[in-house]
């Protein structure tokens, strides 16, 4: 497993191509191996999440984007079981509202991310502005963006200036002590049809599906230029992306917990030591305890 991660961290030169990229492990630990992986790497973290907490120095944020019936929601609860909830907050952006889209298109996603101590989780993210937004540019018009009147008016050199400002937002986020660890469920177009087909099958997860998710599986080769473009041009030292093969639901979850495991063990928050007035306090608190 731990050999496999390296191989899902995209590089940061622009090299990288989707199709390089496979959507399920072929040689990979059995299910109830990648169950037991899972169980210990979440034990570590729930050991890890308090420290973090204590410390109120730094931040982790969880960024993970996907096409639809990749199994975000399901890897999201799996990876925070056991994790105290006051020391974390999931944000789920959908279509942005009339408020938001008085604000620039960063605003929303600025206001939700965690506070130093806590783990951040955004389920969809700002992302969605070079990803769902680029391939329907028809999105732009209700922001009300200067120069951009018509679709038409939309250029390359937009996109280009977009991603910038994400790497640039990414960049002070890292500098105020927030660590990015951003996840692109890499999900195959036969996959999805299997679990649009469950949910539709199934009464308890019909609630689950969209008619209106099967437009846009019709436009899965724009989508894939979408991704192949923003996580090339966005993924940095101090905000990596990670391809997770999501075709088994244990494969991806195994692999993000893991990684989200090494990354919290390599912050190895600690406790704050109480200087000179607080170990007074302290002694005082216990005199006085002791004396009722």
């Amino acid at each position: 497993m731990d050999d496999f991660i390296a191989t899902t961290r995209i590089p940061f030169d622009g090299s990288f191509r989707l199709k390089d990229h496979a959507t399920i492990l072929k040689e990979a630990p059995s299910k109830e191996e990648l169950k037991q992986s899972v169980d210990k790497d979440r034990k570590v973290i729930a050991d890890l999440q308090p420290l973090l907490y204590a410390e109120q120095r730094r931040s982790l944020l969880l960024i993970f984007q996907a096409m639809d019936g990749a199994g975000k929601d399901s890897l999201i609860a799996h990876l925070l079981s056991g994790v105290n909830p006051q020391g974390c907050s999931v944000h789920g952006f959908k279509s942005p509202s009339k408020e938001e889209l008085a604000h620039d298109h960063l605003w929303r996603h600025a206001k939700a991310m965690p506070e130093r101590g806590m783990i951040g989780v955004h389920n969809r993210s700002h992302y969605e502005e070079v990803l769902v937004v680029k391939v329907h540019p028809e999105y732009l018009l209700p922001q009300g963006l200067p120069g951009i009147d018509k679709v038409t008016d939309v250029k390359p050199a937009f996109w280009d200036a977009r991603y910038e400002g994400i790497k640039a937002f990414e960049s002070h986020l890292a500098a105020s002590g927030i660590t990015i660890l951003k996840f692109h469920l890499h999900l195959g177009k036969e996959a999805q049809k299997e679990r649009f087909l469950e949910r539709i099958a199934d009464p308890d997860k019909q609630w689950k599906f969209n008619a209106g998710d099967l437009k846009e599986r019709a436009r899965w080769k724009d989508y894939m230029a979408a991704y192949e473009e923003a996580l090339a041009r966005t993924s940095a030292e101090h905000a990596p992306w990670h391809v997770i093969p999501a075709d088994d639901q244990w494969q991806s979850r195994a692999l993000v917990v893991r990684i989200v495991r090494r990354t919290l063990e390599t912050m190895a928050p600690k406790l704050p030591l109480p200087g000179p007035a607080e170990l007074q306090a302290l002694k005082d608190s216990e005199h006085a305890l002791k004396a009722e």
